[in-house]
């Protein structure tokens, strides 16, 4: 019974509830579009109002920038005015310009034109002048030839010839001029440099001979040195190659060879023999051989001591042997390694005075003579074999070159070949460094004569001063002053050509005009 009231009851409830918040939100809403509609009027009127201040604005900005744009425009259109007005001038005095020149023009024309009939009547008087000109020329050179008797041809040949002989003698005399201030500045130069490289490099000179004494300490060491009947002696010149000769020289063995190197090892071993005491045949021959073995190792290390003396590196071992073995030889009796050492200073020493690389001309220096070493063994001339040689140890071409030409036998290819062949010529020059045979001498002197006198208009030829000038006597009526100085250089150019010889030749032309009368 409960429940049946009861769902009536809050069915009764829930409809009053329904209908009260029906009705309240009914009356919020209402107030709320009331409000909604109020507070859009508002937004629209300020929307309103914001819309009138931007369109005033906008129109006020439009007429500030018509205003602008006006001004522009009117500014533009004065400055095209202005411009326009400028070209109409320019155009105006252009005009003017034009029409001046034009008169000048025409005017200019009219005295051309008056010019030309000028030129033309001149050039007609001057026609007929030349034609009355060549006829009087005719008419003289007809005369002339009757009176000299020569055609014209022949006038001009004899007027060319004298002024080429003119000619000649003013060009002979400003290349004599020129030879001499070229040759005395050139000589002061060279001789500035070689004196230097001379003084910096003074070297003494011991001629080498070909014999060396043994000192012994009694002549009764002669006794064994001999041997019973000989046998030591023989024994020991068989092993060593050189004559020993015991004489009555007190208190002295003397050794003779050629062969230097021969005679060291012989010197040494007799040495070392005496001072051991056991003097036979094997001994002897047991000596020999081991100093010759330490002879060959010296041989190497003094070639290399000399490398490190100059400076030089990387060069083939067989070559640093060879020098060494300059030790044991001998040119003209000067010592061929202190020769080839003094070239080489003097080579390197004159190639930094001209500002070549000294270290190349040194090494070209060091070896131009290496073919002296080994010319017993090849056939041919010693700086032609020293060529060879340098080339297959890959020496650089200006030392291959510099060693194969410094006597000329082939071309010179590089300034360090001149400086090797005058250093070579001043080592050889020194006073004591060498020593000449009385038949190469003579020989040598013959021959300077004999090529001076190969010139036209030389009478007599006279070699002087050991061969150190030659003085030429001409014909005077053949050989001129100007002619004199020329004939003496050209044969100084062939001496230089043909010959070889230390030092430098002097020659001197002598022209000598005597005429001769008596008085009765």
């Amino acid at each position: 019974m409960d429940l049946v009231l009861l769902i009536p009851m809050i069915i009764f409830l829930v409809a009053l509830f329904f209908y009260l918040g029906w009705m309240f939100n009914s009356r919020v809403g209402k107030k709320s579009i009331a409000a909604a509609e109020e507070r859009a009027k508002s937004i629209i009127n300020d929307a309103n109002k914001e819309a009138a201040n931007i369109k005033r604005e906008k129109i006020l900005e439009a007429k500030d920038e018509w205003f602008k744009k006006k001004v522009e425009f009117d500014n533009d259109v004065n400055q095209k005015k202005q411009k326009l007005a400028a070209h109409e001038k320019l155009i105006s005095n252009r005009e003017e310009n034009v029409d001046k020149k034009l008169d000048l023009a025409v005017k200019k024309e009219k005295e051309n034109k008056q010019r030309e009939i000028e030129l033309n009547n001149f050039k007609k008087n001057l026609d007929m002048r030349l034609k009355e000109v060549e006829k009087i020329e005719g008419e003289t050179n007809t005369r002339l030839e009757k009176i000299s008797g020569l055609t014209a041809d022949e006038a001009k040949k004899m007027l060319m010839e004298s002024m080429v002989q003119a000619a000649q003698v003013d060009v002979t005399k400003v290349v004599k001029e020129i030879y001499e201030t070229s040759k005395k500045d050139a000589k002061k130069e060279a001789q500035k440099a070689i004196v230097q490289a001379i003084q910096r490099t003074a070297a003494d000179y011991a001629v080498e001979t070909t014999v060396s004494v043994v000192q012994i300490q009694n002549d009764e060491l002669k006794g064994r040195i001999i041997g019973k009947e000989g046998r030591n002696i023989r024994s020991f010149e068989s092993a060593t190659g050189v004559d020993v000769i015991v004489d009555d020289t007190p208190e002295a063995v003397i050794l003779s060879s050629f062969d230097q190197f021969r005679r060291e090892v012989a010197r040494v071993s007799l040495e070392r023999l005496i001072a051991d005491g056991r003097i036979h045949p094997a001994r002897i021959e047991e000596i020999v051989e081991k100093v010759r073995q330490e002879l060959e190792e010296d041989i190497f290390k003094e070639g290399e001591n000399t490398l490190m003396r100059l400076g030089i590196h990387g060069m083939h071992p067989e070559l640093v042997r060879l020098i060494g073995k300059m030790k044991y030889r001998s040119s003209y009796g000067q010592n061929l390694l202190q020769h080839s050492v003094e070239v080489a200073y003097l080579t390197g020493i004159l190639a930094a005075e001209l500002g070549i690389e000294p270290v190349i001309a040194k090494r070209s220096g060091l070896l131009h003579d290496i073919g002296k070493v080994l010319d017993k063994d090849f056939e041919g001339p010693h700086a032609l074999i020293g060529y060879e040689i340098a080339k297959k140890y890959k020496e650089p071409g200006i030392v291959v070159n510099a060693i194969g030409s410094h006597h000329e036998d082939m071309d010179m290819e590089h300034p360090i070949a001149v400086l090797v062949q005058a250093a070579d010529a001043i080592s050889g020059a020194r006073p004591g460094a060498r020593r000449e045979p009385i038949e190469g001498y003579v020989k040598r002197l013959e021959t300077l004569e004999t090529l001076a006198r190969s010139f036209q208009g030389v009478a007599k030829t006279y070699a002087i001063q050991a061969g150190r000038e030659v003085r030429v006597v001409v014909e005077h009526e053949k050989i001129d002053d100007i002619i004199a100085d020329k004939l003496s250089r050209e044969i100084a150019q062939k001496i230089e050509q043909e010959m070889e010889y230390p030092g430098q030749i002097k020659v001197t032309v002598i022209r000598e005009v005597r005429k001769i009368s008596y008085a009765k």
